[in-house]
């Protein structure tokens, strides 16, 4: 990953844990590969104990922020471990690849 988007990953992280409570935070795509160009999104995974409508307004308005502020489209995709082990996400090609390639932060 290069330099800018690991520190904005920490901010994301730090600002993130102010607000609800994180068990994993991964930046996984281009980015995390370090092929992304100037206009590719940053993906990150977020995951939380508990999702209800608040917690994930919250998310989503720290995300947008820290996009706003660095000229930048964030993707986050958040669940909780109950929907990693428990349902049909726990097979789909998208979490095989946040764990094979994701970095975490």
């Amino acid at each position: 990953m290069k330099e800018r988007d690991v520190e904005i990953a920490r901010q994301l992280k730090e600002r993130l844990s102010e607000v609800v409570p994180l068990i994993d935070f991964r930046v996984f795509g281009s980015r995390s590969r370090g092929d992304a160009d100037e206009d590719s999104d940053m993906n990150v995974f977020i995951e939380v104990e508990s999702l209800d409508r608040e917690t994930r307004e919250k998310i989503f308005d720290v995300v947008w922020e820290m996009g706003f502020d660095n000229y930048l489209i964030i993707s986050p995709i958040t669940c909780t471990r109950t929907e990693i082990e428990e349902t049909p996400f726990r097979s789909s090609p998208i979490l095989k690849n946040i764990y094979e390639e994701g970095q975490r932060i």
